[in-house]
């Protein structure tokens, strides 16, 4: 029983590390701080952008962010809700959230994010890939009234 403690201790573990690194994410975002926001990312991460912007690398990411958080997102704060977390093997995770930005608390958070995380080797988690899309209620609705197969298995 030993053995099944200590992995599943190391996945509670892991689980913490995962849900801190992108609560660094979000604070180094609503500190308008691109430098940490960056940090949280890998060495050859990509974020591509609700809008379709592809950036590459942590340095990159964190780049771009700073100038953005000093003029398009000046003021603005990252609301992130973690919806699940799928572990693939000891040093990958991919996480789905939902999430918004906004200068007040958005009455619904619109975004989701699908997050792929890795373990570096340092033992750290980094941010190695997230995709962001916005959420057409409306469009869905529409979809999975003309098509009902479209609807995904209740979770």
């Amino acid at each position: 029983m030993t053995g099944i403690t200590s992995l599943t201790q190391t996945t509670q573990d892991d689980d913490l590390a995962i849900r801190d690194l992108l609560a660094r994410s979000q604070e180094a975002w609503n500190r308008g701080d691109g430098t940490a926001y960056g940090a949280c990312f890998t060495a050859d991460a990509s974020d591509v952008t609700f809008v379709g912007t592809v950036y590459q690398g942590g340095a990159e990411i964190g780049r771009a962010h700073q100038a953005l958080f000093g003029s398009f997102l000046s003021g603005t704060r990252l609301h992130l809700e973690i919806l699940d977390i799928r572990r693939y093997g000891a040093d990958t995770a991919v996480v789905v959230t939902r999430g918004d930005v906004a200068k007040k608390a958005p009455r619904r958070l619109g975004k989701l994010a699908t997050y792929v995380v890795v373990r570096g080797a340092d033992g750290g988690w980094g941010i190695g890939a997230v995709q962001k899309t916005q959420h057409r209620p409306l469009m869905e609705a529409v979809s999975f009234r003309v098509q009902p197969a479209t609807r995904p298995a209740e979770g």
